[in-house]
């Protein structure tokens, strides 16, 4: 059985980088893990709008769960999800980015009504503040890039922190993609770039529910010590599970049997649920 904290958790976005799975590799695989004895911990297979097109002759009549992603803004986030109207699939997200300079009032005037959850990614400038009192005032989600393939890609704990604290206190939900690679924050061996630890992300937002300030959350998504922060999650219990769970909804990653090994290895997890090898 999946624990509370870690149910839907993982969206599999198999399809981006640093993982790049083919796609006619990464929906079957995504069949098999929504088939598996972890399948509560997955959510949607994450796309991108360009790959709907090649999608159709790989669904074989099978309805899908997808959340689609329009990195190219509100135009192209209208357009993809009349293409998957087309589809046997099921939108559970419309992942959208607000391109540079647009405001709020524009973006939501091109996006137009939508009928399935909206995640607008906010922006890491001076809109940030408007665009998630017009998220608020929407009834959207809320998207946080928390890394990527570029050091600057890498929001530090204190920018991440007051990210949180704001969508926290405007009661927006919010998930995050990129970056997240670990439950724990670490140093990447390979590019020396500073990962945020899912799990650290996931205690900042229960504080950010109880009211601590910025600094404090700022120290948790900072905090390196797996054990120290697998405990604290482990001991939150039912209530604080369930509320920080309603602000922080999920994560994409690219690989779905990394956090569920190192959930097991840190005692989160039941290793009986791994069907996967290392």
């Amino acid at each position: 059985m999946i624990p509370a904290f870690a149910r839907g958790l993982c969206d599999d976005a198999a399809v981006f980088p640093p993982g790049l799975a083919p796609l006619a590799a990464a929906v079957p695989a995504h069949r098999a893990h929504r088939a598996a004895p972890y399948a509560d911990l997955v959510g949607p297979l994450v796309l991108p709008a360009t790959a709907l097109e090649e999608l159709d002759p790989l669904l074989g009549g099978e309805p899908l769960d997808l959340s689609i992603t329009a990195p190219g803004g509100p135009c192209q986030a209208a357009k993809s999800l009349v293409t998957a109207a087309e589809l046997a699939v099921r939108v559970r997200g419309l992942e959208v980015a607000v391109p540079p300079g647009m405001g709020p009032e524009e973006f939501f005037r091109l996006l137009g009504r939508v009928d399935v959850p909206v995640y607008v990614e906010i922006p890491r400038d001076e809109r940030r503040p408007a665009m998630i009192d017009a998220v608020r005032a929407g009834g959207h989600r809320a998207k946080f890039r928390t890394g990527g393939v570029k050091a600057h890609l890498y929001p530090s704990p204190d920018e991440l922190a007051a990210a949180v604290k704001a969508v926290v206190d405007a009661g927006v939900p919010f998930k995050a993609t990129a970056g997240l690679h670990h439950p724990v924050r670490n140093t990447d061996p390979e590019t020396g770039f500073h990962q945020h630890g899912f799990l650290n992300l996931l205690l900042a937002t229960d504080a950010a529910l109880r009211g601590r300030p910025p600094a404090e959350l700022a120290a948790i998504l900072a905090d390196r010590d797996a054990a120290s922060v697998a405990s604290r999650v482990s001991s939150l219990g039912e209530t604080r599970t369930s509320a920080a769970r309603g602000r922080f909804l999920s994560f994409g990653t690219c690989s779905i049997t990394d956090p569920l090994n190192e959930l097991a290895d840190l005692g989160l997890l039941a290793s009986a649920l791994q069907e996967t090898p290392r």
